[in-house]
């Protein structure tokens, strides 16, 4: 009797450990996944996207993946965001994405000058099968999996002085973004290019260190770039992109129908922006002009020079490097 109740006991202590263990795992299994989303800006394009994103992400996944948003660089530089994401320490990053051309310098075509003159012409550029293959693609091998390709702005050049005709950008010192391309377009027009991120421009404008920097309308007047400079010249050139990265080792962890879910999401929320895009840019006008900010647009003779003049950056930049040229011919071919 002695050992038929050992041999019990010792059967219920298994029973016991076999179901302890499967409520644990049970228990992993619901703990959401936390989905840290960044953005170097606020307010604008970008941060839309986000938290579109991020809400059809937290309702189409039943609360089992937690969205959070981090915009304004809260997670470091744009390059630390990008490392954070390449390692797993950050699972979500919208950005422009020539800021990831340290990564695969084809990140940087889609700032070439005059590819599209529209916002809706880069709506369908960014739309287009084979971009979107190829931009998106980009990274993989360096922990990246992009999940989304959007237009969000032109380009326009805030500045401590009005630029109101193309001799004025001589030796001005602009900022441009992290991009070959934009170094080179800037220096045709007799500027002298400045690479810096978001965050380092309002401080250097307010220093006098920089006369001017190429930014979108959006992003100015939601972060008030009017209290340092006032002026804005909309050049249009080139399109600004957002690319958004999902970190690879993070999305390897994700059960198939979580993966499908942060997939499909970004291509819903990366359209269902579009029709918003236009009205966001001619509201951040009317708001800029309200708070004291001036708008300038070239004489039409001359935007058409400037045109003429930056046609030609993204060949010259890319023809000595064959994988280059190829990428560039694919967005090239579907920009016309």
């Amino acid at each position: 009797m002695a050992t038929a109740r050992r041999s019990a006991a010792r059967a219920w202590a298994v029973v016991a450990v076999l179901l302890a263990a499967t409520l644990t795992a049970r228990a992993a299994d619901d703990k959401p996944y936390v989905m840290k989303i960044s953005i170097a800006t606020v307010g604008e394009v970008q941060h839309q996207f986000a938290k579109a994103y991020a809400a059809a992400v937290a309702k189409d996944s039943g609360g089992r993946i937690r969205p959070e948003i981090y915009p304004a660089s809260q997670l470091g530089s744009t390059q630390q965001q990008a490392e954070g994401v390449q390692f797993g320490a950050i699972q979500c990053q919208v950005v422009p994405p020539e800021f990831l051309a340290g990564i695969d310098e084809r990140f940087e075509l889609l700032t070439a000058p005059a590819l599209v003159t529209s916002i809706e012409g880069g709506q369908r550029l960014a739309a287009n099968p084979a971009v979107r293959n190829l931009m998106l693609g980009l990274g993989a091998d360096k922990g990246l999996r992009g999940v989304a390709l959007f237009m969000v702005a032109p380009s326009v050049v805030v500045s401590r002085k009005p630029i109101s005709h193309l001799a004025d950008f001589k030796d001005m010192r602009i900022r441009i973004f992290a991009s070959q391309l934009q170094r080179v377009a800037m220096q045709r027009l007799g500027a002298v290019p400045k690479p810096m991120t978001l965050g380092e421009v309002l401080p250097v404008l307010q220093d006098n260190a920089l006369d001017g920097a190429v930014s979108a309308m959006t992003v100015l007047n939601s972060m008030q770039f009017q209290r340092v400079a006032k002026y804005v010249t909309e050049i249009d050139q080139p399109a600004i992109f957002g690319i958004t990265e999902l970190s690879k080792k993070w999305y390897d962890t994700l059960p198939a129908d979580l993966q499908q879910i942060v997939d499909r999401d970004a291509t819903a929320a990366a359209i269902g922006l579009n029709p918003s895009v236009i009205d966001f840019n001619a509201r951040a006008r009317r708001a800029w002009t309200d708070a004291g900010g001036q708008l300038i647009s070239l004489p039409s003779e001359e935007q058409a020079a400037l045109l003429r003049t930056l046609a030609s950056v993204g060949t010259d930049v890319s023809k000595t490097k064959p994988t280059l040229a190829a990428a560039y011919k694919i967005i090239t071919d579907a920009a016309k």
